[in-house]
C-alpha cells in the first residue's frame, strides 16, 4: 500500500530530504512550510503525489485546518513527521523573554499542536506513526543551546508519555535524534542572543569546527527504515552522536548511584500511598 505522509518543515533540511525519499518510492506527501513557495519545486517534480501547504506551526487553529485539509486530500495519514523548528545560540543568562518564548512556541508547542490535530484522525483509522524530530539535543546538552535543549527535552518527555497513551489505538511514536548534519540549519535555522562579555572566555573555548557533519541524504534510507519497521524504535539516533550520549548517561547513572544513600534517606519511613 502507498504510505501517506504529513511533514512539517519540508522546505529544506531533513524535511525536504524525507519528503523526496517518500515521493521517489511512490508514496504521497502533504509537505508543509511557512511559505508554500518553498515547496513549488516538489510540486513541479512530483505532481499530484505531493500536496504543498503553507503552515505556521505556532498557529494552533491553522494547524488544525491544514492537518484536516491534508487528510481530506490524501484520504488518510499514515506518518506524521514533526520536523519544523529552529535553533537558538545564547547562554542561559543571555536569553531574552521573546527569544525563549519563540523557541518554545515553535519547537515544543508547534509539535504539540500538530500532534493533537493528527491524533483524532489516527485514532479513527486505528493506526499511524508520529515521528518527532528532537535531535541529539533532546537527550544531552551543550553550552549556548539552552533554549533549544529546553524545547527538545520537553518534546522527548511529551512523546514518552504520548507513546504509552496511544499504543492501544495502534499508533506508534518515534523520537528521531540527529547529531550534526550538513543542512542549512546554521544559515537558516539558527538565531542568536546578544552576547554578554562575561561569557567571552567560555565562548572562545568552544570549538565546533571539529564536528563531523553527516550527509543529510544518507538519512533518507534511515527514515524509511524507521517508518517501515513492524516494530519501530521509541528513539533512534541519526549519525554518530551515540558515543557522546552514552558518556553523558553513564555519568548520570554513576552520580545517582553514588548519591543513592542520600536519596533513600530522603524517603524517610514512608507516608503511605496516594491516588492521583
Amino acid at each position: 500500500m502507498t504510505t501517506t505522509w504529513f511533514i512539517t518543515g519540508a522546505g529544506s533540511g531533513f524535511g525536504r530530504e524525507w519528503a523526496e525519499a517518500a515521493l521517489e518510492r511512490g508514496d504521497r506527501v502533504a509537505a508543509t512550510a511557512r511559505s508554500a513557495d518553498r515547496l513549488g519545486e516538489l510540486a513541479d517534480r512530483y505532481g499530484d503525489a505531493v500536496v504543498p501547504l503553507a503552515l505556521d506551526v505556532t498557529d494552533r487553529e491553522q494547524v488544525r485546518a491544514v492537518v484536516a485539509e491534508a487528510h481530506d486530500r490524501l484520504g488518510r495519514l499514515d506518518v506524521v513527521v514533526n520536523n519544523a523548528g529552529f535553533g537558538h545560540l545564547g547562554m542561559v543568562e543571555e536569553l531574552g523573554e521573546d527569544e525563549i518564548r519563540a523557541s518554545l512556541e515553535t519547537n515544543l508547542l508547534g509539535t504539540l499542536w500538530v500532534t493533537q490535530a493528527a491524533l483524532p484522525l489516527l485514532r479513527a483509522q486505528g493506526s499511524g506513526h508520529l515521528v518527532q524530530v528532537t535531535s541529539e539535543g533532546g537527550v544531552t546538552a551543550f553550552p549556548q543551546f539552552g533554549a533549544y535543549h529546553a524545547a527538545k527535552w520537553a518534546v522527548e518527555g511529551l512523546s514518552q508519555s504520548l507513546r504509552q497513551e496511544v499504543a492501544g489505538f495502534g499508533i506508534r511514536v518515534t523520537c528521531v535524534e540527529p547529531g550534526p548534519y550538513a543542512t542549512d540549519f546554521a544559515a537558516r535555522g539558527l538565531r542568536r542572543s546578544d552576547e554578554l562579555a562575561a561569557y567571552d572566555d567560555l565562548r572562545g573555548s568552544i570549538d565546533r569546527t571539529a564536528w563531523q557533519l553527516g550527509d543529510p541524504r544518507a538519512t533518507r534510507a534511515a527514515i524509511l527504515a524507521v517508518v517501515d519497521a513492524e516494530e519501530p524504535p521509541a528513539r533512534i539516533v541519526f549519525g554518530r552522536a551515540l558515543a557522546g550520549i552514552e558518556a553523558d548517561y553513564a555519568e548520570r547513572l554513576a552520580t545517582w548511584r553514588r548519591w543513592e544513600p542520600v536519596s533513600l534517606a530522603a524517603f524517610g519511613e514512608g507516608a503511605g500511598t496516594a491516588a492521583v
